[in-house]
């Protein structure tokens, strides 16, 4: 099954590179999300169908590096360049830590972790429909969904 992603190396740069935009408004850096993609396999679902056959993220991996996307990020914040997480909850990193120790903040830092992973899921998703979309434009998609039950 991993052969066929194989054939599609030359894509999926095509495809990362499109993606940008989506990862830079994102609440993931670009080494973030690098570390997602690394623990994020993708598979052909419904694969003998080729109606309903289509690529899906399997995250499965994804929540066991969540704590270490808060230690780029910390160590992005030590060189000054750390970007503010942007998870529609307002609020800056002191204010938020300031509410935390006074008990007043969102429940607890693992509410962060199950939005970040929510977030990942999400985003790797909408790559995993890009690179579809994009194998389906240049005419490889059922060449690959076929090498994928091989």
């Amino acid at each position: 099954m991993a052969h066929w992603t194989d054939s599609i190396v030359g894509d999926r740069m095509t495809v990362d590179r499109e993606f940008n935009d989506h990862v830079m408004n994102s609440r993931f850096s670009s080494q973030e999300w690098g570390l997602i993609m690394t623990a994020t396999e993708f598979e052909i679902e419904h694969a003998d169908d080729p109606e309903e056959a289509r690529i899906v993220a399997n995250t499965e991996k994804v929540p066991q590096i969540i704590p270490e996307l808060d230690n780029i990020r910390k160590q992005m914040g030590a060189m000054g360049g750390a970007p503010q997480e942007s998870s529609g909850g307002g609020g800056s990193g002191l204010v938020d830590s300031i509410k935390g120790a006074l008990g007043l903040g969102n429940g607890g830092g693992n509410n962060s972790s199950d939005e970040k992973l929510e977030d990942a899921e999400r985003l790797t998703q909408a790559y995993a429909d890009a690179l579809q979309e994009h194998l389906e434009a240049k005419g490889k998609w059922e060449q690959v969904r076929v090498a994928y039950r091989e």
